[in-house]
């Protein structure tokens, strides 16, 4: 007995996909049958086609998931096996539409009769031990519905293994993650890109080392990949294959953290934040030792914080994750925004600029390098520079508009405290040092950035610094406007305009205007909070008057 059935233990996946193609074939013969004998009556025929239908569906749908769950060397075949019955499940989708009988007549079934094959209780040994949870039938039309939606999740996941390159994989898995998507959806992506976490780190774990060397190496080009004296130097080398093997556990628990839910990844990234702090510590080291070896070269630039920068630049990326992770899960109160978005804006988006900009200014010099290296043997030919493309040039001027909002966010939020505008705590409940300790706890392990104390926050922004001119809310909001204007410049200029770009240039103008208004004197002597508006950006809302 498995969870109050007798199931049959011995029955392969193969034999039971070849039984419902034997179910569905001989449906397929009924129906053609009905056809050659005469005029079937209309009833029997929609349900003859239905059930066809649905034994298809039930059939394609369960055997791709079975070739996604398949590991071979070679899984470009089951892919594409898997893109057709995806289209093929589709196709019955809409003749499981057309024939779906109407839920208005059998709304008493749902909700008080027992429905054929479905048993609600039939998880509850699975659950947690919390309170009891309505387990409640979804009415045909929905059903349907959520099932076109997750064959099109799955056939995005499928489109993982046209992606080769590791940083290129782990933005598809953070933006497939932004989408919410369903457990089953999140697990196939885990499983066709490195398959089960633990088998490919026990068996195998130099096919991550080796996605790992390839992408720092495409990142920042660091000297210890690059080089042939580094390269052909056994200490050197034994230091690198080192460092990177123990990249490979942060690196695929970053991957893995990707397939949880929202709350989850955030309890998660900050327990990864101590291993990339490890991580941290033996890159300086092992740049230190690198750097002393690169000097000697000849044709090799300096390996100076090489693979600290790379370190640095996920790090950072897990940082800002983990604090915008507290604006979707509305973990915020409106008065704590402002030390939100500061950090953001004076430190992590600053810091993350500054490692993409000395990546692409070390990628750009390994390229001249490589130049010079084939005119060296050749005097006659004389070397033409040109104006190299920066490749990170989309990414800084995308990062550098965050920060400019952020910045936006921060002094509209000042304004509106000194306007008293923000419904604050009551003075007898509240330390504002707890609570900003508290937000900024999984920081305090780093080494860079060092993490920002309460203390220093405080000095860093008193009114009393800025000596030159007396800081009122109107200089605020002209100050939030000039950040969003800024902001909209430069998204502008980011290219090609993906739909989170436009979104956000939308943000930026609205923002732009309602701060101009302020400035202005609109509403001075009113206390209605403003209302942040997150509808069309999980972390960037509209202010609303």
């Amino acid at each position: 007995m498995h969870y109050g059935y007798h199931l049959n233990p011995d029955l392969s996946e193969q034999r039971m996909i070849g039984m419902l193609r034997e179910v569905e074939e001989e449906l397929h013969k009924k129906s053609r049958s009905k056809f050659q004998n005469g005029q079937p009556l209309p009833n029997e025929m929609d349900e003859t086609v239905a059930l066809y239908a649905r034994i298809k569906f039930v059939r394609v749908f369960y055997q791709a998931l079975t070739l996604l769950l398949q590991r071979k060397e070679d899984p470009q075949p089951a892919i594409t096996d898997c893109q057709r019955l995806f289209v093929t499940a589709t196709d019955m989708l809409l003749i499981m539409q057309k024939t779906v009988q109407s839920d208005a007549q059998q709304s008493n079934i749902l909700e008080h009769a027992q429905v054929l094959g479905f048993e609600p209780l039939i998880n509850q040994r699975l659950l947690p031990p919390t309170f009891p949870r309505y387990t409640k039938i979804k009415p045909k039309e929905e059903a349907l519905v959520y099932f076109e939606d997750i064959i099109e999740r799955l056939k995005t996941v499928c489109k993982i293994h046209g992606i080769s390159s590791f940083h290129q994989a782990l933005d598809f898995f953070i933006e497939f993650s932004k989408s919410s998507p369903c457990l089953l959806s999140r697990s196939a992506l885990q499983l066709l890109y490195l398959g089960s976490h633990s088998a490919v780190l026990a068996s195998n774990p130099n096919i991550l080392k080796e996605l790992l060397k390839d992408a720092a190496k495409s990142f920042i080009s660091p000297p210890a990949l690059m080089a042939k004296a580094i390269v052909s130097n056994q200490q050197a080398k034994m230091y690198v294959d080192t460092f990177f093997s123990h990249c490979t556990r942060p690196f695929a628990n970053l991957l893995q953290l990707c397939g949880h839910n929202r709350a989850r990844q955030r309890d998660k990234l900050a327990h990864l934040l101590e291993e990339f702090t490890s991580l941290q510590d033996e890159a300086e080291r092992v740049d230190a030792y690198l750097h002393n070896i690169s000097i000697s070269c000849t044709w090799s630039r300096p390996h100076l914080a090489c693979f600290g920068t790379w370190i640095l630049y996920h790090t950072l990326r897990i940082m800002i994750m983990y604090l915008l992770a507290g604006f979707e899960l509305e973990l915020y109160s409106v008065h704590e925004y402002y030390y939100i978005y500061w950090y953001l804006y004076e430190f992590l988006y600053g810091w993350l600029v500054s490692a993409l900009t000395r990546a692409d200014s070390f990628l750009v010099e390994q390229e001249l390098i490589g130049e010079l290296r084939k005119t060296k043997g050749n005097k006659k030919i004389k070397p033409k520079y040109k104006k190299k493309a920066r490749p990170y040039n989309r990414d800084i001027l995308f990062f550098q508009a965050l920060q400019n909002m952020c910045g936006g966010y921060y002094k509209a939020l000042i304004g509106f405290r000194i306007d008293e505008k923000l419904t604050m705590p009551h003075p007898q409940f509240d330390s504002e040092q707890v609570r900003y300790e508290h937000r900024f706890a999984p920081f305090q392990s780093l080494l860079t950035p060092p993490p920002v104390q309460y203390s220093e926050f405080r000095d860093m922004t008193s009114p009393a610094r800025c000596s030159q001119q007396a800081i009122d809310s109107m200089y605020l909001y002209i100050a939030g406007c000039k950040h969003f204007h800024q902001a909209r410049q430069l998204l502008e200029t980011v290219t090609p305009l993906d739909p989170e770009v436009v979104e956000l240039l939308k943000i930026c103008k609205t923002n732009f205007v309602v701060l101009k208004l302020l400035a202005g004197g609109h509403k001075k002597e009113s206390t209605t909070s403003p209302n942040f508006d997150f509808s069309k950006h999980r972390h960037f809302p509209i202010i609303k008057l």
